[in-house]
């Protein structure tokens, strides 16, 4: 359980979860499944104190599911948005698996599809209180907390080169969200800091906290999708290769799974955050300016979010298009491969059928046969089988029977 106090440009980590409400900022109560089971009691009672709305049981219930889908619901008091995040990301595993296939490219040029393994992460956003529910292993939860103690502390973003050990754990494309996140912290509009640095700018409310997570966990999703465009450029490559046989039949078919997989999760994910931008537009307009300003920007913010999401389900869609299309060119490739073989084939058994007629005429068990009794009889009949060997393959090579495949 971590607990964080996150107040302008300021965050803090507690010690444990007050009872009370600080006079300004909100608070952000970040704990793993089973300690949300274990301590459920005494966070409801929490939940109480600090916000005057504890959790719905059917939304505690969701909290707990490991196997729920992606959604968003809503109360009167908070807003509940459960988003499925990758078990493993892929600079952990996809990577390190596509590194050894490249080494052993030679012995299996076509490797097993990436295994897609998710679980839900949970998010109960009431005014000033964020609830998040996390996996055992959320190294994003984890990452992106040590990120926002380093801003608060330094007041500028780490230096070049010391990179904490959590952020070498998450994906290629959540790190470079996080540096797109150094920027969008700074606030332009106030005076710089010592150093010429602008001031950063932390969350300004738990909606706002929520949706920069969710867009850490959906562009989890951006890199599994490079990976598998790099995996099917492979079964492409070796599904149109006229000198490769494709025996593996059953990795291209967990393949095509695993793209359908990742279609239906990400279309929960797009469902789950339409509602959400759908809810956001209900809400009441702010009088005061800065508040006017924060809700516009974390409209924005949910559009990116849910822009992203799309962007995923287009590409798999695609390549999902692209596999289907490489394998009916694969079929007939070979169907066009089997229909030369048959014609040449054909076509010698065309050239030898005369040869077999004389051979067979010259092998009739009658006494009188022309030149069968004459010294050059035999050289007659080479000849003749000469000729019609040479005129027919001249005959069917001006037809390009004989003409290979890909000429």
């Amino acid at each position: 359980m971590r607990i964080f106090h996150i107040v302008g440009n300021e965050a803090s980590e507690l010690a444990a979860v007050p009872f009370e409400l600080p006079a300004k900022g909100f608070l952000w109560l970040a704990c793993t499944r089973s300690y949300f089971s274990e301590q459920l009691g005494s966070l409801q009672l929490a939940l109480q104190k600090l916000s005057g709305a504890p959790l719905v049981d059917l939304h505690v219930s969701d909290l707990l599911n490991a196997q729920l889908p992606s959604h968003y619901d809503y109360t009167s008091q908070y807003d509940l948005l459960v988003i499925r995040r990758l078990a493993s990301t892929p600079s952990q595993a996809g990577t390190a698996a596509l590194a050894a296939t490249r080494r052993t490219a030679a012995a299996k040029p076509l490797p097993d599809a990436p295994r897609i393994s998710t679980t839900p992460v949970g998010f109960a956003a009431w005014e000033r209180v964020l609830l998040s529910v996390h996996p055992e292993d959320c190294t994003v939860r984890d990452a992106y907390a040590r990120r926002l103690l380093q801003f608060a502390k330094a007041g500028t973003p780490p230096p070049p080169g010391t990179d904490a050990p959590d952020l070498d754990q998450i994906s290629d494309a959540t790190q470079e969200r996080l540096a797109r996140e150094d920027k969008a912290f700074r606030n332009p509009g106030n005076s710089a800091s010592p150093g010429g640095m602008q001031p950063i700018r932390l969350p300004a409310s738990p909606a706002d906290l929520m949706m920069r997570t969710v867009n850490i966990i959906v562009d989890n999703y951006l890199d599994l999708r490079r990976e598998l465009s790099r995996h099917l450029d492979q079964w492409q490559s070796a599904l149109l290769s006229p000198r490769k046989r494709i025996a593996n039949w059953q990795a291209l078919l967990e393949a095509r799974l695993t793209l359908h997989q990742l279609d239906e999760i990400c279309e929960d994910q797009r469902a789950a955050v339409q509602d959400w931008v759908d809810a956001l537009e209900t809400w009441p307009q702010p009088e005061a300016p800065s508040a006017q300003r924060e809700l516009e920007a974390l409209k924005v913010r949910s559009r990116d979010v849910l822009e992203h999401i799309e962007r995923v389900v287009h590409h798999v869609r695609r390549l999902e298009q692209s596999t289907e299309t490489a394998v009916q060119m694969h079929f007939s490739v070979q169907s066009n491969r089997a229909n030369d073989i048959m014609r040449t084939l054909t076509t010698i058994t065309a050239i030898f059928l005369p040869l077999n007629l004389i051979a067979a005429i010259f092998g009739m068990n009658f006494e009188f046969i022309p030149l069968i009794h004459k010294e050059d009889g035999f050289w007659w009949a080479m000849g003749v089988m000469a000729v019609i060997t040479v005129a027919l393959i001249g005959f069917f090579s001006y037809k390009r029977y004989l003409t290979r495949m890909g000429r």
